[in-house]
């Protein structure tokens, strides 16, 4: 993998791949069940909506709409790339009304330490990303 574009479907992919090659997830994901939807608008392919879920040590990355997702969030393409590359907190897109969020939001909390699993499994990708 070189030089993959945020959010293109080699991006999707690359991300999907990760996360199913990481074994260390399993343990990390025990007993969680979470799907997790974000809506991007205003890429560079147009919007782009993507999934993931978590079902009890498993997880999946792909692109499309999650049915019944527990969390949902919405931004433009420039607040997703500058989140997603580390360079803006989600807290501060979300408290300056950029970052929408819908759901069970109580969720994120309960669920810290394993999206935070599924964030560093991301590392190799994010490092390969162009935004």
């Amino acid at each position: 993998m070189r030089g993959v574009r945020y959010l293109s479907p080699d991006w999707i992919d690359a991300a999907g791949r990760a996360l199913a090659a990481d074994d260390r997830l399993g343990t990390a994901l025990a007993g969680v069940t979470l799907t997790v939807e974000q809506e991007v608008t205003g890429g560079p392919d147009g919007p782009v909506t993507w999934h993931l879920a978590i079902a009890d040590g498993k997880v999946a990355l792909g692109a499309g709409p999650a049915p019944g997702a527990d969390l949902r969030f919405g931004t433009d393409y420039p607040t997703a790339a500058r989140v997603a590359a580390g360079e803006l907190a989600a807290q501060r897109a979300f408290v300056e009304g950029r970052l929408r969020v819908g759901g069970d939001l109580s969720l994120l909390i309960a669920h810290q330490r394993p999206l935070a699993a599924v964030h560093d499994a991301l590392a190799p990708v994010r490092a390969e990303t162009t935004y």
